[in-house]
């Protein structure tokens, strides 16, 4: 074979390869849509509300908490770690 028949055989397989790829990942989002949509279709579950707003007692009550906690998960690694 001469060099031009090997670089137009290496064109041709890059065409092809790039080809497949192509057609694989534009199928590949048409049925990605295509789940959406049937899923969305049948999900009868209603949207998440927003949470409410927590009073801000139980909101700084809880922040002490994890505050302790996170101190005693500290102090508890340092003395692990000596």
């Amino acid at each position: 074979m001469t060099p031009s028949e090997l670089l137009l055989e290496g064109v041709e397989l890059m065409l092809f390869g790039l080809g497949s790829v192509f057609v694989f990942l534009v199928l590949l989002i048409v049925c990605i849509r295509l789940m959406s949509s049937v899923i969305g279709r049948f999900d009868s579950a209603p949207l998440a509300q927003p949470a409410s707003v927590k009073p801000a007692a139980v909101a700084a009550e809880m922040d002490a908490d994890l505050f302790a906690a996170i101190q005693a998960a500290i102090h508890q690694h340092r003395a692990r770690r000596g």
